[in-house]
């Protein structure tokens, strides 16, 4: 007997070796036929795709990202079939509008893993992601967005308060949980016709904001073996392990349930009681609705919450910014060309606080992999290399925003100034921003979060003083597909 369960252990030691020493030959085999095998990067990205996912794991890999191109140059091998582009000019042709570039399956991880309920953020497919878009692209249009500056100014009211509660008591707080606690409740309430109540509760209170952080880390790591993505899929279900988009989707099926029995009632017209309308005259589906709410939900308050950090920390960095945006406050208050609160209309005539905003959206991208691709039938060249048809190629807003032949020098300083110095350069940066994606495939919700900064930032710095916790060290940050910060600040009223 017990000879038997060594032959049978000494069997399955064997099959393991064997698999491996497999799994190495193939390795071997495809990178020595492949044309693109002499185009640098890790040793190990050479064979297998687990380096990238260890580097992402590690943490700090938009930083790891700009460091193997300064190591390497412009193209740099990530995986095995998947390549980085550090070129701006040249990475234009996989994004710009009308490229035949089509999503690759990284993003099928972030998504239902039945690619047919896939929303307009996971489907690869060109001409359904358009085809979905249209359908519902008129309710993120800002002629549309506009109509809720009021629920918007209410949630900039709340923030406010809580600010200077801060400042009375003289409490530290961590500012881009507050940010998110602010973005969040906006979107509930341009969503789904209240505010969740997280600035009044101060907390996580529901786990939403946990469950969104945990499926965004979830896709950024899945996302590099997205074969993978059904098989964990089926055994969530299958051993009813909790799936953390789960906690997201009970709530808004709960919002639909109660909006369609007369709950809430409200005579505002949110994304829910267009959605609704739009599924009563059979435009979408009830599927449409569900994913149109969940794409609001889960990356509605990150990308704000990062952005509005992104700017309350360099200002804080650099006090001499803070104060020629409240200049320009001041000045307008003077001529009587702003209102208490600001209007969206009357902050778009505020060149230095859109350039601030420009700057946090340059200088911090949100997101912090590479958007990829995969190059069309016939191949493409990039940075005078040939890529075959089926190759992973694409870069990161990290590359392309410190790029300096685009961005000018000191890119790695916050400086707002370089979007009023020149008209031509500001429009050829504009060109090449990230922040929210490109072409075809830019953030439906981008409109939502450009609202929320252009109303609250005016808000908070004609009224408030940030002050960091701790001047002399940097920001923490944490890369899961968002790069999110952490730092402390004081506040002081004005």
């Amino acid at each position: 007997m017990a000879l038997t369960a060594l032959f049978s252990e000494t069997n399955k030691l064997s099959l393991v070796l064997y698999s491996f020493i497999i799994y190495v030959l193939i390795s071997l085999l495809r990178y020595s036929v492949t044309p693109l095998k002499s185009v640098p990067g890790p040793f190990f990205a050479r064979f297998t795709r687990l380096w990238e996912l260890h580097a992402v794991r590690r943490g700090g890999f938009e930083k790891t990202h700009i460091a193997l191109h300064e190591q390497h140059g412009p193209i740099v091998r990530l995986a095995p079939n998947r390549y980085s582009i550090s070129d701006a000019k040249e990475a234009d042709q996989i994004y710009r509008h009308g490229s035949k570039f089509v999503k690759a399956d990284f993003y099928h991880a972030f998504g239902n893993p039945n690619p047919v309920d896939a929303d307009t953020f996971s489907e690869r497919d060109n001409e359904r992601h358009a085809f979905k878009r249209r359908k519902i692209a008129s309710l993120y249009s800002m002629s549309t967005l506009v109509s809720y500056e009021q629920f918007v100014d209410r949630c900039n009211t709340v923030l406010c308060e809580k600010m200077c509660e801060f400042a009375d008591a003289g409490t530290t707080f961590e500012v881009p949980a507050w940010m998110q606690f602010y973005a969040f409740d906006v979107i509930g309430e341009i969503s789904v016709g209240r505010s969740f109540g997280f600035m009044e509760r101060g907390y996580d209170f529901n786990g939403i904001l946990q469950a969104i952080h945990a499926s965004m880390t979830y896709g950024s790591r899945v996302g590099l073996l997205p074969e993978f993505h059904p098989f964990f899929a089926w055994m969530a279900r299958t051993t009813k392990q909790p799936i953390p988009f789960d906690t997201v989707q009970d709530f808004i099926d709960g919002s639909v349930e109660i909006r369609k029995q007369g709950g809430f009632p409200t005579d505002r017209e949110d994304f829910l009681t267009k959605l609704l309308s739009l599924r009563k005259s059979e435009k979408i589906n009830d599927l449409d609705v569900a994913t149109s709410l969940g794409a609001n939900i889960a990356a509605g308050s990150d990308t704000t919450a990062i952005s509005l950090s992104t700017v309350i920390y360099h200002m804080a960095k650099n006090p001499a910014k803070a104060g020629k945006l409240r200049q320009e406050i001041r000045e307008h208050e003077e001529s009587k060309t702003i209102s208490d609160p600001v209007t969206f209309k009357e902050a778009q005539d505020m060149p230095y606080l859109q350039a601030v905003i420009k700057e946090a959206l340059r200088i911090h991208p949100v997101t912090g992999q590479i958007l990829s691709r995969l190059v069309p039938s016939g191949g493409a060249t990039i940075c005078g290399r040939y890529f075959p048809e089926g190759t992973e190629v694409g870069t990161s807003p990290w590359l392309t925003h410190f790029d300096e032949d685009i961005f000018g020098a000191n890119t790695h300083s916050f400086i707002p100034e370089r979007w009023l110095e020149d008209k031509d350069r500001a429009s050829v940066m504009n060109q090449h921003m990230l922040a929210f994606g490109a072409g075809a495939r830019t953030c439906l919700g981008k409109n939502i979060s450009m609202l929320e900064m252009t109303k609250v930032i005016p808000q908070l710095y004609r009224k408030f003083d940030f002050e960091l916790v701790k001047v002399d060290e940097d920001w923490k940050l944490d890369m899961v597909w968002f790069v999110k910060q952490s730092f402390k600040c004081r506040v002081n009223r004005i």
